[in-house]
């Protein structure tokens, strides 16, 4: 039995206490991913952003809403796991400054100042201990692996798991995984729940001897 922690949905980055940033990552990936593992007998502990979508009632579910909030939990749950797979889509920038209450508004437009948020794979990887295993999803037009190589070199993965931008909202997806040399160690395509079973199946040879 493996205890995994897993990062899912999209986070907020609040302009005022009305309007934030955000993306549309639905969750059913990493529900899928919850579900799936589970039925393998293994534990699951979900570091959540808001979703719609309705986790296992057997995984541990922690909500958060910011990017910090979802780094903070999950640091937090980090020591009693085995392994991390980040399958959230976090937001990278937030206002530089939050509006309390809610702008009004105006007919010239608002003009907003980013900054980045805190990088929850690179924090993340960088604290797990190097006998724990971790996952990382990668989110690509065309599900090019070139930024993915970038990653799994600068944010000690593993495994990184590509996917195309058309999995964000939908019930299919398609995802590739290569490992450190950048290797593909397999492809699927199909349901989330399909390509789900197939993954933790594929880490469970790999990753969780």
């Amino acid at each position: 039995m493996t205890r995994i922690l897993l990062t899912a949905g999209p986070t907020r980055a609040y302009i005022d206490d009305v309007r934030y940033l955000t993306n549309a990552s639905s969750g059913r990936m990493a529900a899928a991913l919850a579900i799936a593992a589970l039925s393998r007998g293994h534990e699951v502990t979900v570091v959540s952003g808001p979703v719609q979508v309705a986790y296992p009632r057997e995984a541990r579910v922690v909500p958060v809403v910011t990017t910090e909030e979802m780094l903070t939990a999950a640091l937090a749950e980090l020591p009693a796991c085995h392994g991390v797979i980040a399958a959230a889509a976090p937001c990278d920038f937030e206002p530089l400054q939050r509006t309390s209450g809610k702008i009004p508004r105006r007919g010239d437009g608002l003009r907003l100042e980013l900054r980045p948020t805190p990088d929850v794979i690179a924090t993340l990887a960088r604290q797990t201990p190097r006998d724990r295993w971790f996952v990382a999803f990668a989110l690509e037009p065309g599900a090019d692996p070139r930024r993915a190589f970038e990653k799994i070199e600068a944010k000690r993965c593993d495994l990184i798991v590509v996917n195309d931008l058309t999995a964000m909202e939908g019930q299919r997806t398609a995802v590739t995984v290569y490992d450190r040399s950048h290797e593909a160690v397999g492809s699927r395509a199909g349901t989330k729940r399909t390509v789900a079973g197939w993954l933790i199946r594929l880490l469970e040879k790999r990753l969780m001897t």
